[in-house]
């Protein structure tokens, strides 16, 4: 994914969760457009995108946890960081509601580390923060703007919520350039995280097995191809300079949201065994019964749009999980 744009040309950049599923396609595309990137590495993930694509040779790697704020100063400084991309999050809703203390403590206190050590450098000049469309919690009023009020009570999605609110303090108190992102629920190749609905259901489908649906199957999302979303951060950075962008967050979503069951019969009818059938468990706990967004600020402020349909992401999709599977 090469941006035209010499915006990101010997540009120093931090990506935050750069082994995880958008951080390795975030940070494979600031490397294709020219930026020095720097990833933050708190595990060894031996199957990430990242890592496989090769590209995790072309980044520098810092070692340790986001929470660590005396290693976030560091780089932030050794390395002469222009631009931040703070990802580095514990995303799964379920181990979330197992295990909330390892969700808030990198959630939240990784944030405000993050974003103290950004303060106190005098080379920032921009930083995009990785919330969620969970933020917004339950609602009446469907989609979500980016007016609506944070409603999240669930472990995740208060942790979520608690990062944006800490974030507008260092916006407004202390003028940090910086603006959230609240994307829809990301899909593509390279997620591993096999609990959640696309990347399980593309697996059992390629191995010929009955996908599992924890939920009911009703439950209704809206679907952004992880390419599409990369997209979004990179158009949100570049433009963090103008006022109407500097302190804002931004939905970023298809605007088109199905249910999730029909995602799954989707995936099922685009592969080699159309005839399958899924299990549906509906045992989904802590999870809202319908949450999607309303992109029009994106798209009017960024002039960002969604360049993927859901077939053409859905077609790449099973294309890379193919090859990682060996099938």
């Amino acid at each position: 994914m090469i941006r035209n744009s010499r915006f990101w040309f010997d540009r120093p950049a931090l990506v935050t969760g750069c082994t995880g599923f958008l951080g390795s396609w975030l940070s494979i595309a600031l490397v294709e457009a020219g930026a020095t990137v720097v990833g933050l590495i708190r595990d060894e993930v031996p199957f990430s995108h990242l890592r496989r694509s090769g590209y995790q040779n072309r980044i520098a790697v810092v070692r340790g946890d986001v929470t660590d704020y005396e290693l976030i100063e560091r780089a932030l400084n050794e390395y002469e960081i222009d631009t931040v991309f703070h990802l580095a999050a514990q995303t799964i809703v379920p181990i979330a509601n197992r295990s909330p203390i390892s969700t808030f403590e990198t959630n939240i206190k990784g944030t405000w580390t993050l974003l103290e050590a950004a303060r106190r450098s005098p080379t920032i000049t921009r930083v995009a923060l990785a919330s969620s469309d969970k933020a917004y919690g339950a609602h009446d009023t469907l989609p979500y703007t980016e007016d609506a009020p944070l409603l999240g009570c669930y472990p995740y999605d208060a942790s979520k919520a608690c990062a944006e609110l800490i974030a507008r303090t260092y916006a407004v108190t202390y003028g940090l350039p910086i603006a959230v992102t609240r994307c829809a629920n990301l899909y593509g190749g390279g997620d591993l995280n096999w609990s959640r609905i696309f990347p399980g259901t593309v697996r059992s489908v390629i191995r010929g097995e009955r996908p599992i649906v924890r939920s009911d199957g009703t439950m209704v999302r809206d679907y952004l191809y992880v390419r599409d979303a990369v997209n979004a951060y990179l158009t949100l950075a570049e433009r963090l300079d103008d006022p109407e962008v500097r302190g804002e967050p931004f939905n970023f979503g298809m605007d088109n949201p199905k249910p999730v069951l029909e995602i799954v019969q989707t995936i099922i009818a685009v592969s080699d065994y159309p005839d399958l059938e899924p299990v549906v468990l509906a045992d989904a706990p802590n999870e809202i019964q319908a949450q999607y967004l309303d992109s029009g600020k994106a798209k009017r402020v960024l002039g960002w749009a969604p360049r993927y349909s859901l077939e053409e992401g859905l077609k790449e999709t099973l294309a890379w999980y193919r090859e990682f599977l060996g099938q």
